[in-house]
């Protein structure tokens, strides 16, 4: 069953510009940014995603729990810190279409927070904005029925935009809330999965900490979109959210110089664990020569991210 929501002239409008920018990126050899830019995001998404939900650490302290230093603090928030870092990690393990993935990335979200950490909540929840309840959730008999469809929806449907649906699904999971605890996280990192399933730069982009600097508006729109009964209002917060962050990305990679590092984790997100020929990496970098084909290649090899299976241009490539 389709999640109710409509495509509206703006959601059309904001669609086409990410697009737009987005295909522009994955045109560069540099839409993979480079480990530093990889890892100052991934610190951004983490330090947002739990600010959004009431952690106090800052970057500099999830930094050092990230480079495993030890750190002076409330336990129950470094333990938060540490499941996310495992979390985000851990993303090409999960499947966007699979409730099991979903209940297995809660579990790692959760672990050790709460008992009920990757199993569906068996009591009724609300959410408060100050005194008031602004958002009962569906009766806990009714979540697995829910998510079922929901899930039964990610994967059936492939005409809806993957853009647009990430943001129904995101709103669907805050919606139903099928968690006793977790669910903005969970709401925000599956619809980076189904962003980054389709387009791998998505797993570089801090959304979560965009969405931190519009706390106000994410919630004005959650609200908004409960009122109305559709995820319309949410879409649209969702995709103008998406594309500030690609492209404040786009402009940070303007004039940066590609290496064959940068090409090479580039071809490791997009061919993953399939064999690939010269031809087939050439196909993907269109700019460069066969013998800067063939020296990437090669330096792959000898830095062991590749193993090689024949010779010569019968040579076929599988990262390690």
């Amino acid at each position: 069953m389709k999640p109710p929501f409509k495509i509206t002239p703006r959601v059309v409008n904001l669609v086409s510009s990410i697009s737009l920018i987005l295909g522009r990126i994955e045109s560069l050899t540099a839409s993979v940014p480079g480990p530093k830019l990889r890892k100052e995001n991934r610190i951004k998404t983490i330090k947002s995603t739990l600010a959004i939900e009431g952690n106090t650490f800052n970057e500099d302290v999830i930094t050092a729990i990230l480079e495993n230093k030890k750190v002076i603090g409330n336990q129950r928030e470094i333990l938060e810190v540490k499941n996310v870092i495992s979390l985000y990690e851990e993303i090409d393990r999960f499947k966007p279409e699979a409730i099991k993935s979903f209940l297995l990335a809660h579990s790692i979200l959760m672990r050790d927070l709460v008992p009920s950490a990757g199993k569906f909540r068996n009591k009724n929840v609300g959410i408060l904005k100050g005194k008031a309840i602004k958002h009962v959730a569906p009766k806990p008999l009714l979540v697995p029925e829910l998510m079922t469809k929901l899930f039964a929806w990610i994967k059936k449907d492939k005409e809806i935009h993957f853009l647009i649906k990430s943001c129904v699904v995101h709103y669907e999971i805050e919606f139903i809330h099928p968690f006793e605890d977790g669910n903005g996280r969970m709401g925000r990192f599956w619809q980076t999965l189904i962003l980054s399933e389709k387009a791998p730069i998505f797993k570089y982009l801090p959304i979560e900490n965009v969405i931190e600097k519009n706390q106000s508006a994410y919630y004005n729109a959650l609200e908004e979109s409960d009122k109305l009964g559709d995820s319309t209002p949410f879409i649209e917060f969702m995709l103008n959210i998406i594309l500030e962050a690609i492209s404040v990305y786009d402009s940070e990679t303007k004039g940066v110089v590609v290496t064959s590092k940068d090409r090479l984790a580039k071809a490791r997100d997009h061919f993953k664990n399939k064999y690939f020929s010269r031809k087939d990496y050439m196909e993907l970098f269109k700019s460069i020569s066969s013998a800067t084909a063939s020296r990437d290649l090669k330096e792959g090899v000898s830095g062991k991210l590749l193993k090689i299976k024949g010779q010569k241009r019968l040579a076929s490539y599988l990262f390690i």
